[in-house]
């Protein structure tokens, strides 16, 4: 079973990030679990979502404690709270940001990537300058830098969950795809 922790903030899409990222590798015959856990909703506060995946059916319902891997929707949280927390060594650590994989001071047990999600979303007109909705960017990251699909099964699922300008989210994963 592998499993993932996504880090954001309200109204970012780290949530729905998660949930087309399952439906994903769901379309390959995996089975997957995508759920969130956050406090009072409220735009900007900490969000956390889930990812399971395994090629048999999954039991556990509980929290994840212990991921294989960690994405970063959210650069300043970083700084904000421990994402590393329960990260098993070896483990990916995928952060949206600008800086070079360098620049962010983890230890050498973690494999650190960045991706600039903003300005992918941004140049794609995804949410607005000062909120730019980074989701479906960061999930083409994820896809090319894990290797657990196809570029065309996240197409597929943006395709069929992302109401709101499809192709130009569409356009986003594939440019993060690309440049990870």
């Amino acid at each position: 079973m592998i499993e993932i922790r996504f880090h954001g903030r309200g109204g970012q899409g780290t949530v729905v990030a998660s949930k087309i990222l399952a439906d994903a590798l769901a379309k390959e015959g995996n089975y997957v679990q995508a759920y969130p856990e956050f406090g009072v909703e409220r735009r900007g506060a900490p969000v956390f979502a889930f990812i399971r995946i395994d090629n048999k059916p999954i039991y556990d319902k509980s929290k994840i404690y212990n991921p294989d891997h960690v994405v970063v929707v959210d650069p300043t949280l970083v700084e904000a709270i421990d994402v590393t927390e329960g990260l098993k060594d070896g483990g990916y650590i995928i952060i949206n940001s600008n800086n070079p994989p360098e620049h962010f001071k983890f230890p050498p047990k973690f494999k650190v990537f960045t991706i600039d999600a903003t300005e992918i979303a941004v140049k794609h007109r995804l949410g607005t300058l000062a909120a730019p909705i980074v989701n479906t960017a960061i999930t083409g990251a994820v896809v090319k830098i894990l290797k657990l699909t196809r570029l065309e099964s996240l197409v597929e699922a943006i395709r069929e969950g992302i109401p709101i300008k499809p192709e130009d989210n569409v356009k986003a994963a594939i440019e993060a795809y690309e440049r990870a």
